[in-house]
């Protein structure tokens, strides 16, 4: 998609103001690398990972051993000493069983990464792009106070020569704190944006002074189609599933736990007034006659069944999620062209025939206010078609990665014309 002319002005501007500061200058690459060294809840997801490979190690030992040692009558001469060595054997697969759910844990691990991951790379895309129109609010805050500021020189000039009354001047000069009081909030909201954006990448203050970027549009939508054939490739469909591989894994445990395990000892015994040593071999083997792991055994099978309704839930979710962003997606470019092909330009050349024409006594000033006033609420709303625009792309990267790095995804050819 070709970058339309008025975002490729509005970048050009920011390219100049960042060649004075390129020392303190964020770009998003920069930005997304620090959040991924830096973020601490990233840093805290990726824990998991260790705490799942601790589980799965765990589940793999096998029960340790027991040494007993018993005296039977306390007298020195007639007490009888018995050494035993105990080693429980698990039956009907209980350990491979723990592994399996393990194993399910370390997969489930791995997905919530990549999941937060995704989660971070949108939500420093998002921040990223609004201190960006915040940056771009501030240069065309400017642009109107100058607006202001050569509407106010024009009328005093038209009422020092007698061709205006004085009240064009008192409104010129309302007009001019407004804007002013705009570039002031325009700089408070980039100050705040910024301040967010450092937050991200794991900072507590901005270490910057201007971002650099390309380009303030996302781009045109992807395909809906396109998107929803790859639901099951989501990290969020796919941590979903593992949940309800999971789920039966859990419940193969605790059926497994139905079986007893069997003791095996073996020791040897003393007897002192008997002067005789002998062997002593033992088994023993719990009888499953009230509890039998029942309960258990039929929680996890509604746990099974409920990983299986969660993950169609979250399937369903992510088309739903997907249409409705994909759609704020187009409209919002759409708005954007609009706004970039005819109406900035409309508004911008109304305002110049209003002031070249009260120049020349043909317009009151109230038409160059009313101009004036329009061309600022359409660089207010041109801006806000862009956010909308940025919003829907971050949400389609959080739930598909991204999209750039991918390049699996066509347009819409809608937003191609």
């Amino acid at each position: 998609m070709p970058i339309p002319p008025k975002i490729a002005l509005l970048c050009l501007l920011l390219a100049g103001a960042a060649g004075a500061q390129a020392s303190q200058s964020l770009s998003l690459p920069e930005a997304l690398a620090a959040a991924f060294a830096h973020n601490p809840e990233l840093a805290a997801a990726g824990r998991e990972i260790g705490i799942a490979d601790g589980e799965r190690r765990q589940a793999g030992l096998i029960p340790n051993p027991e040494l007993a040692w018993e005296r039977e009558d306390t007298r020195r001469d007639t007490s009888t000493t018995t050494v035993t060595l105990s080693q429980p054997l698990e039956l009907g697969g209980k350990r491979g069983a723990r592994i399996a759910v393990a194993k399910a844990g370390q997969a489930i691990a791995q997905l919530d990464l990549e999941r937060q991951r995704n989660g971070l790379r949108a939500d420093v895309v998002q921040a990223f792009h609004a201190a960006l129109r915040a940056q771009t609010a501030v240069a065309l805050a400017q642009q109107s106070q100058a607006l202001t500021e050569r509407g106010l020189r024009v009328v005093q000039g038209r009422v020092a020569a007698g061709q205006a009354s004085p009240v064009e001047v008192t409104r010129a000069q309302v007009q001019q704190a407004q804007a002013e009081a705009a570039v002031r909030r325009a700089r408070t909201q980039r100050s705040v944006a910024y301040q967010a954006l450092a937050r991200l990448t794991g900072s507590p203050r901005a270490s910057f002074g201007q971002l650099q970027a390309a380009n303030l549009s996302p781009g045109a939508a992807p395909s809906v189609d396109a998107l929803l054939d790859r639901v099951e490739q989501t990290v969020e469909w796919r941590l979903a599933a593992t949940q309800v591989e999971r789920g039966d894994a859990s419940l193969g445990s605790e059926k497994a736990l139905r079986i007893p395990n069997l003791t095996v000892s073996l020791g040897s015994q003393y007897s002192r007034e008997d002067r005789e040593r002998v062997n002593v071999v033992g088994l023993s083997l719990p009888l499953p006659l009230f509890d039998r792991n029942q309960g258990n055994v039929l929680a996890a099978a509604r746990r099974a069944d409920q990983a299986r309704d969660l993950r169609n839930g979250v399937a369903l979710r992510l088309r739903s999620e997907t249409r409705n962003a994909v759609g704020q997606w187009a409209t919002a470019m759409q708005d954007v062209q609009a706004y970039d092909r005819t109406i900035l330009p409309a508004a911008q050349q109304a305002v110049d025939t209003a002031t070249r024409g009260f120049e020349m006594g043909k317009f009151a000033f109230l038409d160059v206010l009313d101009a004036q006033r329009t061309l600022i609420e359409a660089r207010g709303l041109y801006l806000e078609a862009l956010a909308s625009a940025t919003d829907a792309r971050a949400q389609i990267e959080r739930i598909y990665g991204d999209l750039d790095d991918l390049g699996k995804y066509p347009h819409s050819r809608s937003n191609n014309d």
